[in-house]
């Protein structure tokens, strides 16, 4: 399998929204959601698609302006998973935090997404508070997250995306 990371576009969207829906539920976003945060491609935001030959496996979105930055969404297809797909994807988006010259990154969890949780530590994510009843129409709480943005995730190789491009992921 070699999965790619390219641009998200319009033309994504049918299989984003699936894939939304499978991983997140009655809490995904609405496909008029989605449209309305590529419409900000690529003033404050950036959108990545996680390719293979079977279609969008994974996704990700960063808002990045004003010094600070937000990972607000990320997913990968269960049956992807351990593949490290999510890594590549969250990679991606620390390093285009950089180059916006960003310092910080935060971002939302579900408390009870531990295999989530795992991922951001693993990237240097430390956890600064709680949001209580978040998540909605759930009202499951959300774990704020914070990492620092350095000059150097600009020029640190992923040793995950040359794997993956190898065909090994």
């Amino acid at each position: 399998m070699s999965v790619t990371l390219r641009s998200m576009t319009e033309a994504d969207l049918t299989q984003v929204v699936e894939l939304e829906q499978d991983v997140f539920g009655d809490e995904a976003w609405t496909p008029e959601m989605l449209l309305g945060e590529l419409a900000q491609q690529p003033a404050t935001r950036y959108y990545l698609v996680a390719y293979d030959d079977g279609g969008i496996v994974g996704y990700a979105g960063l808002l990045g302006a004003g010094g600070q930055s937000d990972v607000v969404t990320l997913a990968v297809a269960a049956d992807h998973w351990g593949l490290g797909i999510g890594s590549t994807l969250l990679e991606a988006l620390i390093t285009e935090a950089a180059r916006r010259t960003c310092t910080e990154l935060f971002l939302e969890v579900r408390t009870d997404n531990r295999r989530a949780q795992r991922l951001y530590r693993r990237y240097g994510f430390v956890e600064i508070g709680i949001r209580r009843g978040y998540y909605q129409p759930s009202g499951s709480d959300a774990l704020v997250m914070r990492r620092h943005v350095t000059e150097r995730d600009l020029t640190d190789p992923s040793p995950v995306q040359e794997k993956l491009n190898r065909g090994q992921g």
